[in-house]
């Protein structure tokens, strides 16, 4: 999960408690910020799951132990200065206790949630070719085999380029997201994923995307 050394963290500064940053895993949205104590990181590296020191309660508490909402933990790093938690988590359901997926529910979404949404819409396209459900337009395509699968691809990519030169801006947006769902679908045909695709991409531009390849 994370080569963490809780020897090295600054427990002294606030008193045994370092505020932890819950950051949401695929969209980097900041979910949640709460405490932890020594006993309570080493439960959150152990369990896998957000725990945190109640100040109010002066205990320990997991995220989710009580509406089932917990925080599945990716990765636990501490900052510069060694006095702050950040913990990549991926929620099951809303975080806040208000039902809002975080919370700071005034923030701005960010950018980078919009497009993380491709790695959901991924994970998605998965879920109906595994289950294949009645009536789903994803697994009918998928069981038809890779070269129907390309042929459509192919079909979304003239007409987008057609919207391009001969439509307005939301038939050409329209078109872009048929033909990015496709290439999805193509992508799951031959076991390739889109963290594949940006993993390429980021190489040619000198850069590395963590897990990508």
């Amino acid at each position: 999960m994370n080569d963490l050394n809780l020897a090295r963290l600054d427990w002294d500064k606030g008193d045994g408690l370092l505020p932890a940053i819950v950051q949401h895993a695929v969209d980097g949205r900041v979910l949640m910020l709460g405490y932890m104590n020594e006993a309570a990181l080493r439960r959150t590296l152990t369990d896998g799951r957000v725990t945190f020191f109640s100040r109010s309660r002066n205990q320990l508490w997991t995220k989710g132990e009580t509406s089932g909402h917990f925080l599945r933990v990716t990765h636990v790093s501490a900052d510069c200065d060694r006095d702050t938690i950040l913990v990549l988590a991926h929620p099951d359901g809303p975080t806040c206790h208000n039902g809002t997926p975080t919370c700071f529910a005034d923030a701005r979404e960010p950018l980078a949630s919009r497009i993380a949404f491709l790695s959901t819409l991924q994970a998605t396209i998965a879920q109906r070719i595994a289950d294949s459900p009645e009536g789903s337009y994803t697994a009918r395509l998928f069981a038809s085999g890779v070269s129907r699968i390309a042929q459509k691809v192919g079909e979304e990519g003239v007409e987008t380029a057609l919207a391009a030169v001969t439509r307005d801006d939301p038939e050409l947006v329209g078109e872009c997201a048929d033909l990015l769902y496709h290439l999805l679908v193509l992508l799951k045909s031959r076991n390739l994923t889109l963290e594949q695709v940006v993993g390429e991409l980021a190489s040619r531009h000198g850069a590395r995307v963590p897990g990508s390849l």
